[in-house]
C-alpha cells in the first residue's frame, strides 16, 4: 500500500467519468460556500476527489485489518455544520470566527477564536484597537491591515501566536503528500486491529476524527485532556463531540503535576498509536515527545503548518490553514471560505488513511500531517458546477455512543496503564 518511505503521491487521477458536480452537489457539503446572499459557490474538483479517496483508502486498509469503515468523504465535510446549524458565510468562516482579510499586496485569513487572541491584536498592528469583543475589533482590523505587506503581517502574527494563513502560500507541487511519513527502527508485534491501544491528546477535529475512525475500525481509543485546558470543543456543539468521542475512554491529568506526568509516560509507552496536535516544544518541555516516548508503533502529529521548518510552531485552525493552501471559492469580486474549516476533517482522513495504511504495512511510523499541506492537495483548477444540481442538505453520521463526562475513566486507566 505504500512506498518504502511512506510517502504517496497526490490522487489527481482517481475517478476518471466520475461527475464530481454531481458528487458534490449530493454530499449536502455544496452549499457550505459563498455569500450568505448569493448563490452557493463552486468549489475545487480536487477537494472532493481526495475526500473520496481518502474514504476509499480507509474502506480499503480497514478491510485488510478486519473491520471495514465506510465514510462518505465529502459528506463527512458538512457533517458539524449539519449539527451546529452553521452556513455559508462568504469571507467569514461558516463558524465566524475567521475573516478572510485584505492585505496591501493579498489576502490572508485570521482566527480571533480565542481570548488571547484578541488581546494580542494591538500589539500585533502595533496600533490601538477599540476594547471589546472581536467582532467589534474587526472592522479596525481591517482599515489598518489594507495599508501594511502581507509579508509583514503574516511574519508577526506568527510571532504572537496568532492563527494566520496568508492565501497560498503553501505551494502543493513542493509535496504531493498530506502526509511526511518517516520509518523508525524496529519492527513491533503485529497485533489485530481490535487488540492496539490508541492514545488521543488532540483536540478540536482533525485528531478527533482520525481517532474516531479507528474506533470505528475496532481499536480501543483512550482520549487524555488536560486538567487545565480540556478540548475547548466540548463547550461546542454536544452532539458533534458525541459523533466523534462516543464510545472512547475519557482521562484527565495535570500537565503541571509531575505524578501525572509520569502516569501519562507510562501510558504513552503502552499505547500502540499516538494522536497528538500540539506544538512541537508543547510535549518537549514536558518529555513526552516521539523522541523520547519509544513504546507506540505509530506516532501521528497533526500540527498547522508541519512539525518541522519554519511554520513547526505557528498556531493554525481548520479556516486559516485552508487559506493558507489556496483551498478558497472565488467570485469576480474576491475569495471566500470553502467549507466549513474544511483542512480539519480532510488532515483528520487523511491521518486516519496514513494509520490503517501502517498497520497493513507494518513497521513503525511517525506521521506528519499538515492542516495547510493537505488543504494544498485538494486545490485544482478545474471547478465544480453544481448550478444545474439540487443541492442536498449538510447531513451528519448518526452518534452511536455519547461522548464519557471528563475524566471517567481516569482512575481505571491509570490504574491499568499508568
Amino acid at each position: 500500500m505504500g512506498s518504502p518511505d511512506g510517502t504517496r503521491r497526490a490522487e489527481s487521477d482517481l475517478g476518471e467519468g466520475v461527475d464530481w458536480s454531481a458528487v458534490w452537489a449530493a454530499s449536502g457539503a455544496a452549499s457550505l460556500s459563498g455569500r450568505p446572499d448569493g448563490p452557493a459557490l463552486d468549489v475545487p474538483v480536487g477537494l472532493v476527489r481526495l475526500a473520496t479517496r481518502l474514504a476509499d483508502r480507509i474502506a480499503d486498509a480497514s478491510s485488510a485489518c478486519g473491520h471495514r469503515v465506510d465514510l462518505d468523504g465529502p459528506a463527512l465535510l458538512g457533517e458539524r455544520a449539519a449539527l451546529t446549524g452553521f452556513a455559508r458565510n462568504g469571507d467569514v468562516s461558516c463558524g465566524g470566527a475567521t475573516r478572510l482579510l485584505r492585505a496591501a499586496d493579498g489576502w490572508f485569513a485570521l482566527s480571533l477564536a480565542r481570548p488571547d487572541d484578541v488581546d494580542a491584536v494591538p500589539a500585533w498592528l502595533e496600533a490601538p484597537m477599540p476594547d471589546g469583543d472581536a467582532d467589534e475589533l474587526w472592522p479596525a482590523i481591517d482599515a489598518v491591515t489594507g495599508r501594511r505587506p502581507i509579508g509583514e503581517l503574516v511574519e508577526r502574527a506568527a510571532l504572537l501566536g496568532l492563527p494566520i494563513g496568508r492565501l497560498g502560500e503553501v505551494d502543493a507541487s513542493a509535496d504531493r503528500a498530506p502526509a511526511v511519513c518517516r520509518r523508525l527502527d524496529g519492527d513491533p508485534v503485529a497485533k489485530p486491529l481490535t487488540d492496539l491501544v490508541v492514545v488521543d491528546l488532540s483536540s478540536l477535529w482533525a485528531g478527533p476524527l482520525c481517532a474516531n475512525v479507528l474506533g470505528l475500525a475496532g481499536a480501543r481509543v483512550i482520549t487524555v485532556e488536560s486538567a487545565s485546558r480540556p478540548d475547548v470543543a466540548r463547550a461546542g456543539s454536544p452532539t458533534f463531540f458525541d459523533l466523534l468521542h462516543g464510545g472512547h475512554e475519557s482521562v484527565c491529568l495535570d500537565f503541571g503535576d509531575a505524578t501525572d506526568v509520569a502516569g501519562l509516560r507510562r501510558l504513552l509507552e503502552s499505547a500502540d498509536i499516538v494522536i497528538e496536535s500540539s506544538r512541537p516544544r508543547a510535549l518537549q518541555q514536558l518529555g513526552l515527545d516521539r523522541d523520547r516516548v519509544c513504546g507506540p508503533r505509530v506516532w501521528v502529529s497533526i500540527t498547522a503548518h508541519g512539525r518541522n521548518g519554519p511554520g513547526s510552531d505557528r498556531i493554525g485552525f481548520g479556516d486559516d490553514a485552508a487559506v493558507a493552501g489556496g483551498l478558497v471559492t472565488h467570485d469576480a469580486d474576491q475569495p471566500y471560505f470553502s467549507v466549513d474549516a474544511v483542512a480539519d476533517p480532510l488532515t483528520g482522513l487523511a491521518a486516519a488513511a496514513e494509520v490503517l495504511d501502517r498497520c497493513v504495512d507494518g513497521g513503525r511510523w511517525h506521521i506528519d500531517v499538515a492542516l495547510s499541506r493537505t488543504a494544498a492537495l485538494a486545490t485544482s483548477a478545474d471547478l465544480t458546477n453544481v448550478g444545474g444540481h439540487a443541492l442536498a442538505p449538510p447531513r451528519p453520521r448518526p452518534v452511536v455512543h455519547l461522548a464519557p463526562p471528563l475524566g471517567t475513566h481516569t482512575d481505571t486507566v491509570m490504574a491499568e496503564f499508568g
